[in-house]
């Protein structure tokens, strides 16, 4: 049986907007742009192609634990179209891309075989 995990080792989050072409990156932008707005989160590169474990072009939002409540129900209800991979931030990057993961829209298969760190 697994334990029992103190939600408090989440330091933050990620929230990764998923596109693969050119409207889906202007469509990235405009939903980042909005997000950075609203929340005061940090808005990282948008990709234009696949980049760590993502299968996709990315932009990554980062925003404190404490914020979660906010944003998450935001995106879920503004991402436009975009499918969007939102994962923990515990220190444990095998565990955060793969129990510490909740996809709003489409879920994606991610190349894994990069983090070393046990599940």
């Amino acid at each position: 049986m697994a334990e029992i995990i103190d939600p408090a080792i989440i330091r933050y989050y990620h929230a990764h907007l998923y596109y693969q072409d050119a409207a889906g990156l202007a469509e990235a932008r405009r939903v980042a742009q909005a997000a950075a707005a609203r929340f005061m989160l940090e808005v990282g590169r948008f990709h234009e192609k696949p980049v760590g474990p993502h299968p996709l072009w990315s932009c990554q939002l980062s925003f404190a634990a404490e914020r979660f409540g906010d944003i998450v129900p935001w995106l879920a209800l503004n991402r436009g179209g975009l499918d969007v991979f939102v994962h923990a931030g515990t220190g444990n990057d095998r565990f955060d891309h793969t129990q510490g993961v909740i996809w709003l829209g489409r879920s994606h298969d991610l190349d894994l075989s990069l983090f070393t760190d046990a599940p």
